[in-house]
This record gives structure tokens, C-alpha cells and sequence, in this order.
């Protein structure tokens, strides 16, 4: 009668229930920050890490009843709460870090709780995405928040510049995302990703050309959320110009959202993945190679990490690549969705240490500022050893199962598999060189700074739960079964729709 078209019948917001808590209390932080003094921190993380606990009520509630709603544009299902929850973890360690560090560089912004709140239910946003409009929501409301926590240290020339540099961008690979986003709609008449199936067979040739583009300009846009090379280059400057605790957000949410996409549209884009499965085997290896071969040059400390970072999505573009055949699609599912879980653990963990370097309002970042941290702080250097093995990928440490898992399902995959199969055993031996050139220098270089300050509880916490994280993930696969229940639905779902 009004003139406007009825609305779905499927408004069933308890599909999007994790979203929705942890959206309220990331603005319940914001007021509530607004009306406390500066650099009073504790009552906002208490009150973020409840939102985060009764966000991750609601996943674990509705774990197995998966949900379509929003007339399809959101699919609740297994894979989308695992991401959630990892997600979440990633959100809850970014706040119990957050505080002592905050303190000990004197950012008197309380505003950093809600940002980390409001870009983890953007990301939680992007993995229950059906639909290519709702991933761009999802994928702005993450990238704004993290634009501005790069900036957060205002009085630094170096965080303002990594802040416009993130941002500029960031906004430039947004246009090609959404720029590929209208191509595709152009091409099929539908931005949902389960009805995309006729345009990929379709007799009209400039048809199947612009589907092909827009899925060119989407991968080009997530590549510069994940930092794939060579859409890398912002990575270490904005690494390094960022505050530590934003740095150790960033590096761990951005990468488990982003890639949680690209599982989603290389399931949509399956049968005609002989097109582009030779594009991502490429980036794969390029970006574990030229990963790990910046990270050896490098003297700071969180650029080091930086380019581990992106070598580190080399290696999760390996079960992306996984993914383009159904006999090896289950596992590429299940292993990305394990190593998301260790590339966390041992990543957080790792910026979290480096965090402790801060100290009356300035931090140390290079290497060499950590010569004799095992005589100056042992158990900070002890739990820097863990987390540095782990990225190495050393047995009994998630890393090396998270690994473990990668190249089994390349493996799976065929020829290309085997070929990126080999390439991430070679990185992964590159990569050991400066990871322990870290623990030398903590262990048998003498100590040229003071005794480190002993650090917040807050912090404490954080990397204590990342370094058992590393350990007990290393030496038992928790979650590995979660992760093929995941995987198995994801992949009946698409088998289904194709048929």
C-alpha cells in the first residue's frame, strides 16, 4: 500500500545476537568513558570483557542451529561461530593488554575499548556473511575502527602518519571491493554469494568476463586486509607507527575476518576455480617468500613482526588454495580455522611482550633494545621463546600444528598443493633464521637497557594465556574437532546449492 517492498520474512536477529551485544556494550564503553577522568581504565575493561563473555554466551547457545536470515544475507552457521569466538578471544586479550600498556605511554583515550568492540563485531559481521553488500558493512565497520586506533598515540608524529597512511589506503582498496562488488551484480543480477551459479555458466561471454573482473577487484580488496604481497606495502609502517596493543589487534583480527571471507567466496567461486586457483597459488608463494625474506633484514622489532605477518598469510592463502576442490575443501576449512586460532595465540602473544617495552610514555622497538631479557625480566624472555618458537613452527607448539595441518591439506589438493606444499616447508626454514636470531639476542647478548618494570596484571594475564594457549594447542589439537564440524557444514551447505 505505502509503495515499498515488503520486508523479508526471515528478520531473525539472533543470527546476528553475538553482533548485537558486543555492539551495545562497545557503546555502553564509549558513554561511559566520556563521563570518567583520563586514564582511568579498569571499569571499561571490566565492563568490555563482560560483553565479550555474554557475546560468547550467545555463539556457544546457538553453535549447533544454524540460522539463514535477513532474506539470505546472513548465514549463522558453525564456521561463522567459530570465527566469532575466535574473534572474541582476539578482542578479550586486545582489552587485558590494553590497560597497563595504555598507562605506561600515557594515551589518555578510553575511546580504544569501544574501538576494539565495534571492529570485532565487524569482523564477526564479515564471516557470517551471505551476501557481498553485508561483507562491505562488515569490512568498513572493522577497517574505520582500526584507522583510528593506528592514531591513537597523537602526540607521536610516526602514529599519525601510520593512521593517514592505513586509512588512505584502506580506502583505496575499499573502492576496488566495492567497484567488483557492482561488477558482479552487474554480471548476475544478485550480490548473494549462493546465487551466483548461472552467471558462472552462462552462454554470454561479456557476462562471465565481468563476474571474472569483479572477483579480480574483491580478491585485490581483501588482499589488502590480509596484507598479501603486493598489496602489502602499509603493513610495516602502520605496524610500527601503531601502538603496540592496536598493532597486536590489528595484525590477529583483520587477518581471521579477512580470511574468513576468502573462504566464503573461493566456496561461491568453486566451479570455475581452474581460472583462479593459479592466481592464489602465485600470491601464496610470493607472499610467504618475500615475508620472510624483508622480515630477515630487519633491526625493529615491530616490523620484524609485520612482515612475519604477512608471510603468515602466505601460509593461510595455502588452505584458501585448498578450498578450490571439494575432495581437499573440508580440510583447507578446518586447518585455516585451527591456524587462525595458533597465528593468534602466538602473534598477541608476541606484541604483548613487546608492549612491555614501554616505559614513561616512550617504547623501545628494536632488536637490539631486547639484548640480556633473559637476566633482565627471565619470564618475560621465556614467554618471548615460546611464542617466537611457535611462529617458527617447532614441534609441541601451535604453530607447528597449525603448519601441520596446512600442508596436509595441500597436499590434498593435487600438483599445485604439492608446489605450495614444498615452498611453505622452505619458508617455514627461512623463517626459523630470525626467529631465533630473537631468542640469541635475548640469551647471549649482554643487557644494555635497565630491568624492566614489572608489568600490569592486565598484561600479565594476556600473555600468560597466550603462551599456555601456544603450548597446550601445541601439544593437543583443542579444536580441531569444531573445526571439521565447521568445516563439514560449510561445505554441505555449498554442495547443496550447486547440485
Amino acid at each position: 500500500m505505502n509503495g515499498y517492498p515488503p520486508l523479508p520474512q526471515d528478520i531473525r536477529f539472533s543470527a546476528i545476537a553475538p553482533e548485537l551485544v558486543l555492539s551495545v556494550t562497545a557503546m555502553a564503553v564509549l558513554l561511559i568513558g566520556l563521563s570518567m577522568r583520563r586514564g582511568t581504565y579498569t571499569p571499561l575493561v571490566v565492563l568490555s570483557l563482560v560483553g565479550i563473555a555474554v557475546s560468547a554466551g550467545t555463539v556457544v547457545f546457538f553453535w549447533n542451529k544454524p540460522l539463514t536470515a535477513f532474506a539470505g544475507t546472513v548465514l549463522s552457521d558453525q564456521f561463522a561461530q567459530m570465527v566469532r569466538l575466535i574473534l572474541l578471544g582476539i578482542a578479550a586479550i586486545a582489552v587485558l593488554m590494553a590497560e597497563p600498556y595504555l598507562q605506561e605511554r600515557r594515551i589518555r583515550f578510553p575511546e580504544y575499548f569501544a574501538l576494539v568492540l565495534f571492529s570485532t563485531a565487524g569482523g564477526m559481521v564479515m564471516a557470517a556473511a551471505q551476501n557481498l553488500l553485508v561483507l562491505f558493512i562488515g569490512l568498513e565497520i572493522l577497517s574505520l575502527s582500526m584507522y583510528v586506533m593506528a592514531g591513537l598515540a597523537r602526540t607521536e608524529a610516526r602514529s599519525e602518519e601510520a593512521a593517514l597512511k592505513y586509512f588512505l589506503l584502506g580506502a583505496f582498496a575499499s573502492g576496488f571491493l566495492i567497484y567488483g562488488i557492482a561488477l558482479i551484480y552487474g554480471a548476475s543480477a544478485t550480490t548473494n554469494l549462493n546465487e551466483l551459479m548461472p552467471a558462472l555458466f552462462s552462454s554470454e561471454p561479456a557476462k562471465r568476463l565481468l563476474l571474472y573482473a569483479g572477483l579480480g577487484m574483491i580478491l585485490v580488496g581483501l588482499g589488502f586486509k590480509a596484507a598479501l604481497v603486493p598489496f602489502h606495502m602499509w603493513t610495516p609502517d602502520v605496524y610500527e607507527g601503531a601502538p603496540t596493543a592496536a598493532a597486536a589487534f590489528m595484525a590477529s583480527a583483520a587477518k581471521t575476518a579477512a580470511f574468513a571471507v576468502f573462504i566464503r567466496v573461493a566456496l561461491a567461486f568453486q566451479p570455475a576455480s581452474a581460472l583462479w586457483v593459479a592466481v592464489l597459488a602465485v600470491l601464496a608463494i610470493l607472499t610467504m617468500t618475500v615475508g620472510n625474506l624483508l622480515a630477515l633484514a630487519q633491526t625493529n622489532l615491530k616490523r620484524m613482526l609485520a612482515y612475519s605477518s604477512i608471510a603468515h598469510a602466505g601460509y593461510l592463502l595455502v588452505g584458501v588454495v585448498a578450498v578450490s576442490s571439494f575432495p581437499s575443501a573440508r580440510a583447507g576449512i578446518s586447518a585455516v580455522l585451527y591456524y587462525f586460532i595458533a597465528y593468534a595465540l602466538m602473534t598477541m602473544g608476541a606484541f604483548a611482550v613487546a608492549s612491555l617495552m614501554a616505559h614513561e610514555g616512550r617504547e623501545s622497538n628494536l632488536i637490539d633494545d631486547l639484548s640480556g631479557l633473559g637476566t633482565r625480566s627471565p619470564h618475560a624472555a621465556a614467554m618471548m621463546t615460546v611464542f617466537m618458537l611457535s611462529l617458527a613452527g617447532i614441534p609441541t607448539t601451535a604453530g607447528f600444528l597449525g603448519k601441520f595441518f596446512l600442508f596436509n591439506a595441500a597436499l590434498q589438493q593435487g600438483s599445485v598443493g604439492l608446489l605450495l606444499a614444498i615452498v611453505l616447508a622452505v619458508n617455514s626454514v627461512i623463517s626459523a633464521f630470525y626467529y631465533l636470531r630473537l631468542i640469541v639476542v635475548m640469551y647471549f647478548r649482554p643487557a644494555e637497557l635497565p630491568v624492566l618494570p614489572r608489568p600490569g596484571f592486565g598484561l600479565q594475564l594476556a600473555i600468560a594465556l597466550c603462551m599456555v594457549g601456544s603450548l597446550l594447542f601445541g601439544l593437543y589439537p583443542l579444536g580441531w574437532e569444531q573445526a571439521q564440524q565447521a568445516a563439514d557444514g560449510v561445505v554441505r551447505v555449498v554442495q547443496t546449492v550447486q547440485r
